[in-house]
């Protein structure tokens, strides 16, 4: 029996558990809250997302798989959903004991007999078919609920690809399904290091084509045999920017990529990227430059 869950990577000042069952979709092998029995948990620790509803279905999730009496532990920084924790805690029927520690506030509760409206906060919170999107895909992912706009023009812009290739940062499927129009496309690996995208898109790409890995793309394995690949890369951590996300891609990218091989990559326009690809590939085209993304080609 699993006895104490940990969400997420809280700051050491919170104490963290070390023996705990990791279930953050973020990190890549840890088990889904999901698959959890109800009431099967002694303990838990969340760092909660800064989402409202991403937030709300983790805190639901999380108390469904707590046993009456058991205790949920959860912080969030004070600008990223941290002031409103208690009132979200107090929704679900629950009495938060409240204190503020390095920027950021935290709540203790203990599990009642009876919880208020956690069904409605997990099914709000769940893979989902979006409307209007004709896709699945669930709060927490990159750009969840809409067509991201740099997806959109390297998609718009890039002509029909061929070979093998992958898409890093795959999201939920919508860059993918655009490659997989070409016939002339052997296999395409989709890659992302958010579990929620990951299954999103195996509902969203069903092309025999297609393979999906769970994975942080800095640390894959590079064989150099890539005739192709698409990104369009995150360059957020935690909620901060942080640009070496991107460079990381491109470095990476290039690892994978056969001599001759393209990236074909979108970025925000303030982004810092042309550096990093001409010391990585011998020949860099920019496409397009508008709407706030700059598209490349990027020839190995």
């Amino acid at each position: 029996m699993t006895t104490t869950l940990l969400y997420g990577r809280p700051p050491l000042v919170f104490d963290p558990p070390g023996d705990a069952t990791q279930t953050s979709p973020l990190i890549p092998g840890s088990t889904a809250l999901e698959s959890l029995a109800d009431g099967a948990v002694e303990t838990a620790m969340v760092y909660a997302p800064p989402g409202v509803l991403e937030r709300r279905y983790t805190l639901a999730q999380t108390l469904r798989t707590l046993k009456v009496g058991g205790r949920l532990d959860v912080m969030a920084a004070k600008d990223k959903g941290g002031s409103r924790l208690k009132k979200e805690l107090e929704a679900f029927g629950l009495e938060v004991g409240e204190s503020a520690k390095a920027h950021h506030r935290r709540c203790v509760v203990v599990r009642p007999e009876t919880l208020v409206g956690i069904d409605a906060a997990i099914a709000a919170g769940a893979l989902q078919q979006v409307e209007g999107l004709e896709a699945w895909s669930q709060p927490g992912v990159f750009a969840w609920d809409r067509i991201d706009a740099g997806s959109a023009q390297l998609a718009a812009h890039m002509p029909p690809l061929k070979g093998i290739g992958a898409d890093l940062g795959c999201g939920y499927g919508a860059l993918a399904t655009v490659v997989l129009r070409s016939p002339a496309v052997t296999a395409l690996r989709l890659i992302d290091l958010d579990r929620r995208a990951v299954e999103a898109a195996r509902k969203n790409v069903e092309d025999p084509r297609a393979s999906f890995d769970w994975a942080d793309v800095r640390l894959l394995e590079a064989a150099g045999d890539l005739d192709f690949i698409v990104c369009n890369p995150p360059f957020h951590d935690g909620g901060a920017e942080d640009r070496r996300l991107g460079q990381a891609f491109i470095k990476k990218g290039a690892e994978m990529l056969k001599k001759g091989g393209t990236l074909w990559l979108v970025a925000n326009r303030h982004l810092p990227y042309e550096a990093e690809l001409k010391a990585a590939f011998k020949r860099v085209t920019p496409i397009t430059d508008g709407g706030g993304y700059k598209l490349f080609e990027a020839v190995k």
